[in-house]
C-alpha cells in the first residue's frame, strides 16, 4: 500500500506589507474577479457590445457572488446557529459570549450560483437589453475560471478539507486542527506563526504533529477539475457555434461544475446542513442534484431548438 507523504500545510496568512496584510484568500478573490472582467471584455468586444456596460456587469456579479454565497451558507448549512444570531449574517463580528471579530466564515457556491442567475436576469433586462440566456451563456465562462481561484483560497485557509486518508495525496492541515490559541498554549511560544512552525518542523513537538490527521486536499481536487470545466466552456465558445444555441453553454456549465462538486463531496469532510435528516448524500450533493438536472434540461432544449432551425 502506498502511504501518504508527510506533507504539512502551514501557510502564512498572506503577503505582509508591513502596514497591511494581503490575505491569500482575499487575493484569490481579487484574481478571480479581475480575470473574469478581462475574459468578459474579450467576449463583449467579439459581440460588439459597449464596454461601458461591462462595469455594471462586474459590480452586479461581485455583489451577487458575495451576498449569494453568504446567504447560501447561512440558509443551507448553518441556519440553526444564524437564526439566533441574525446580526452575524452580514456583520463580521460575534457579540456573545464576548465581542470578537470573526470575518465572514462560510460561503456556499450553490447560493452564489442562484444569486448570479437572479442578478443576470435584472442585468439582461434593465442594462444589456439582451435575452437572459445570452448573458448566462457567456458569463459562466469567467465564473468557471473564478471557481478555480476560490478553491485555491479555501486551500490557503485550510478550510473545506477532505476526509482522513492514507493515500499519497494526503496532507496534514495544521491550521485546521490547531487554532492559534491551541498552538500557542501547547508550544508555549507566544507568536502563533512561530508556534505553528515549531509544531511542523521541531522534533520536540513530534507528538503534537502526529495528532494532526492526514486528509484529502478536497479543495485542490475540486479546483483542478474546474480548470477543465473552464477550458471546455472557453473552447466551445471561441471555436464552435455553441454560443448560437441559447442555453447550451449555461446548461453545460451547470452539469460539469456540479457533477464535479457531487463527486468530490465523496471525499470531502462534512460541512453540516441537512444531510443527517436526508441521509445517503451530503448537503452539498443534495444541493448539486437540482443544478445538474436544470443544466441537462437547458442543454437538451438548446439542441432541440438548433435541430428545428
Amino acid at each position: 500500500m502506498i502511504h501518504a507523504l508527510n506533507i504539512v500545510w502551514n501557510p502564512s496568512e498572506g503577503i505582509d506589507l508591513g502596514f497591511f496584510m494581503i490575505r491569500y484568500y482575499s487575493l484569490m478573490f481579487v484574481i478571480a474577479f479581475g480575470l473574469g472582467w478581462y475574459i468578459m471584455k474579450q467576449i463583449f468586444e467579439r459581440e460588439n457590445e459597449p464596454i461601458d456596460k461591462l462595469d455594471s456587469l462586474f459590480i452586479w456579479t461581485v455583489l451577487a457572488t458575495l451576498i449569494g454565497a453568504r446567504l447560501g451558507h447561512v440558509l443551507f448549512y448553518d441556519w440553526e446557529y444564524y437564526r439566533n444570531h441574525i446580526s452575524e449574517i452580514f456583520l463580521p463580528f460575534r457579540f456573545s459570549p464576548n465581542f470578537e471579530f470573526t470575518g465572514y466564515q462560510g460561503l456556499a457556491s450553490h447560493g452564489a450560483a442562484i444569486a448570479i442567475i437572479i442578478a443576470m436576469y435584472y442585468y439582461s433586462k434593465k442594462i444589456l437589453k439582451r435575452p437572459l440566456l445570452w448573458i448566462l451563456d457567456r458569463v459562466v465562462i469567467p465564473v468557471a475560471s473564478g471557481a478555480i481561484f476560490v478553491r485555491l483560497g479555501n486551500f490557503f485557509n485550510s478550510e473545506i478539507t477532505g476526509n482522513e486518508t492514507d493515500s499519497i495525496f494526503g496532507i496534514r492541515f495544521l491550521h485546521e486542527y490547531f487554532s492559534k490559541n491551541d498552538a500557542v498554549n501547547k508550544t508555549q511560544i507566544a507568536n502563533p506563526k512561530d508556534a505553528y512552525t515549531a509544531i511542523a518542523t521541531d522534533p520536540k513537538f513530534t507528538d503534537l504533529l502526529a495528532q494532526v490527521p492526514v486528509k484529502h486536499p478536497a479543495q485542490l481536487y475540486e479546483g483542478f477539475c474546474y480548470i477543465f470545466v473552464f477550458a471546455i466552456l472557453y473552447y466551445l465558445y471561441w471555436k464552435t457555434n455553441a454560443s448560437q444555441k441559447p442555453g447550451f453553454l449555461f446548461g453545460l456549465f451547470l452539469v460539469l461544475l456540479f457533477v464535479v462538486r457531487f463527486i468530490v463531496e465523496f471525499v470531502k469532510g462534512s460541512q453540516g446542513g441537512f444531510e443527517n435528516e436526508l441521509g445517503l448524500f451530503s448537503t452539498g450533493q443534495w444541493l448539486s442534484i437540482p443544478f445538474i438536472i436544470v443544466g441537462a434540461y437547458f442543454m437538451i432544449r438548446a439542441n432541440k431548438k438548433a435541430l428545428k432551425s
